[in-house]
């Protein structure tokens, strides 16, 4: 039914109001309470089996949403009605900032995929934070905050914005990511270099900690696909170094390998970071360098292609503790976190692991020993 209305509805609409008005139902929904208790008991059921820790958070299961959709942290229950067990808000930075001219988003519905170049339009950190000390949450779940470099702030005074938002926005994280991999705020990329990125990393920490009495907030940083293999390495190396908590792996990519044989040819020329079905490969493949590299040392989040329960499965056996997925919401709507879950209690259940913390990385350790 979905699949139906998609096609003869949303994707006849410009995609950026598309997902502003589905949004907006979601948040309406969200706010009525027999409503999102009946939408949350179809569609977030909870298997006691898939219960999952990650960096000493307890979640219902390892599926989350990525950051880029609640860029402002208004729709934190709804995500979480609809199913998704931990929630990424963001990406927030600094100063408030309109992000890119318009049109930034695209659909390439053949393909899976989708093209954006949204530049972190969001309200400032300073605004994102008032409305979660405001928050009166109806849902149970753990809540991510993604921080980000402001466009105007200059690359040598990066860590400063960084620190501006992490001392506004770390008390009101159940864990706290360092966005340096978005491909659409100039120099922003730069920062995965480990000579720019330790002192970054370091900074952000010890605002954290200055900050947040009583908790250590856990620390990830978020990675772009498009690195080389050795400054995988590099970054995982830094990640033990540092003591950080997590990895994610990976944000969207400037590649365009495979498009343009069934999508517009103009689609696929449009700049910006492509994510959706055909990242998949290529962030599965970070993850398994990553595992590889550090093992159970750190928490690794695999996010990029994800689709189906198959997609999650294979990511949590190749090393990631947590899975997250966005692009395909647009294409499988709401039911799509209810079919994850209920696809990977299958896969754990015919599988030769007894619990979902001993499948992960069973693959890559295998293939490591082959």
């Amino acid at each position: 039914m979905y699949v139906l209305f998609f096609r003869l509805f949303f994707q006849r609409m410009d995609p950026e109001r598309a997902h502003h008005l589905a949004f907006g139902w979601i948040r309406l929904a969200a706010r009525v309470p027999v409503l999102r208790t009946f939408l949350a008991a179809a569609l977030a059921p909870r298997y006691k089996e898939l219960r999952t820790e990650a960096f000493g958070l307890r979640m219902h299961g390892p599926f989350g949403l990525a950051a880029g959709f609640d860029k402002n942290a208004v729709a934190i229950d709804g995500m979480a009605m609809l199913g998704f067990d931990h929630v990424e808000i963001g990406t927030v930075t600094g100063e408030p900032q309109p992000g890119n001219p318009k049109k930034r988003l695209f659909r390439l519905v053949q393909d899976r995929a989708l093209i954006n170049r949204m530049g972190f339009n969001n309200d400032g950190s300073a605004a994102v934070a008032a409305r979660l000390a405001a928050r009166e949450p109806v849902f149970k779940g753990v809540v991510g905050v993604n921080i980000g470099k402001t466009k105007v702030v200059p690359e040598a005074e990066a860590a400063a914005d960084y620190v501006k938002s992490t001392e506004r926005l770390a008390r009101h994280a159940d864990y706290l990511v360092v966005n340096v991999s978005s491909p659409n705020t100039p120099g922003l990329r730069n920062l995965q270099a480990t000579e720019s990125l330790r002192p970054l990393l370091t900074a952000v920490r010890e605002a954290a900690d200055r900050s947040v009495e009583g908790r250590r907030v856990p620390l990830l940083v978020k990675i772009a696909p498009d690195l080389a293999d050795e400054d995988v390495d590099a970054v995982a190396d830094l990640a033990v170094e540092l003591g950080l908590d997590g990895i994610i792996a990976t944000n969207t990519t400037i590649a365009r390998e495979g498009l343009g044989l069934v999508s517009d040819p103009a689609l696929t020329a449009e700049t910006g970071g492509l994510s959706g079905a055909p990242l998949k490969e290529r962030s599965l493949d970070v993850l398994r360098r990553l595992y590889a590299r550090v093992g159970d040392r750190i928490t690794l989040v695999g996010v990029g292609g994800v689709e189906t329960a198959e997609d999650a499965w294979q990511r949590i056996l190749a090393g990631a503790t947590l899975v997250q997925g966005y692009s395909a919401f647009v294409y499988e709507g709401p039911f799509w976190a209810r079919a994850i879950h209920k696809g990977l209690a299958a896969r754990l259940a015919a599988s030769p692991y007894a619990t979902l913390a001993e499948a992960i990385g069973a693959d890559t350790r295998k293939a490591s020993t082959a």
